[in-house]
């Protein structure tokens, strides 16, 4: 009797903690909505989403954040052009070719660096990354679009490398052995056996990254240079959906269109972040019943 009450307890406390994620969640959810939807009294859905004009604390104030998520996607797309297949790459070379001393020495590296703070990478940015761009290219600022995108690839490539490479590392030794023993070489195997094998996980691992760059919020605050406008150019400045909310909540009166309009970002952020789980989510299942129907 006393052992099937203890695993009674134990069940009611393990099921608390599963709860607890989705209860946090909800309240998440619950603050956002609550607090983001009056922006709709003040302006239309659409003049809200694709608005070009951020101009809260005017007498006519704008409240258009196209702006701000043009430039989120764009920092988010040059990042992970830079990191994808760097990330990839070294993986493929820890996973598959380091020795065993070099890899014990590079992948702790690597995972060091996914715990450096994002202000620190901001600092290395703004101090080396942005005078460097600022003189390569010869523009007036080294604060662009270009310098967060390269700061924020930085951020999440010890990230990617190290889920694809444990997912590299998960694939069954039977697969190299049989691609070597018909004849294939190294690469063959790596890029036609392990690869495939492994698109799951290097699909979650992207997606995990995409995740990382638009939720970052110091690093591109102090990187990207700060600008709400609309630019076309990689080496301009331009403000992320995550910098405006960092920057000017602290500054709003608490219940004013401002103050809503920010919590207004912040639902955008929080949906495209879910839609982009989603998407890992059905990318890595097709995936996995792809190489499943072809084993």
């Amino acid at each position: 009797m006393k052992r099937k009450t203890k695993d009674h307890i134990i069940k009611a406390f393990l099921l608390f903690c599963a709860l607890s994620s989705l209860v946090f969640l909800s309240g998440i959810i619950i603050v956002l909505f609550s607090q983001g939807l009056p922006i709709l009294k003040y302006v239309n859905i659409s003049d809200f989403l694709f608005g070009t004009h951020w101009y809260p604390t005017h007498d006519n104030p704008e409240f258009g954040i196209l702006p701000m998520i043009y430039g989120s996607l764009l920092i988010t797309a040059g990042a992970l052009i830079f990191a994808a297949p760097l990330s990839i790459l070294s993986a493929l070379f820890i996973a598959e070719l380091a020795p065993f001393w070099l890899k014990e020495t590079i992948k702790p590296v690597v995972e060091l660096l996914a715990g450096i703070p994002s202000v620190v990478y901001g600092l290395f940015g703004a101090l080396l990354i942005a005078p460097f761009i600022q003189k390569l290219f010869n523009i007036p600022t080294g604060l662009t679009a270009f310098s967060a995108a390269l700061i924020l690839g930085i951020m999440v490539l010890p990230t990617v490398t190290s889920i694809v490479e444990d997912s590299l590392t998960s694939i069954p030794k039977e697969y190299r052995e049989a691609a070597l023993a018909v004849g294939a070489t190294k690469w063959e195997t790596m890029t036609k056996i392990t690869l495939p094998a492994a698109a799951s996980g290097i699909s979650t691992a992207l997606i995990l990254g995409i995740g990382r760059a638009i939720g970052e919020t110091m690093a591109v605050l102090m990187v990207a240079g700060g600008s709400p406008q609309l630019v076309l150019s990689f080496l301009k400045p331009t403000r992320a959906m995550t910098s405006t909310i960092a920057a000017e909540m602290a500054e709003t009166v608490i219940g004013s269109d401002h103050y809503h309009a920010l919590f207004g970002i912040a639902i955008v952020l929080f949906v495209m972040t879910l839609g982009f789980n989603f998407v890992a989510d059905r990318v890595s299942n097709r995936f996995h019943k792809r190489f499943t129907c072809t084993k």
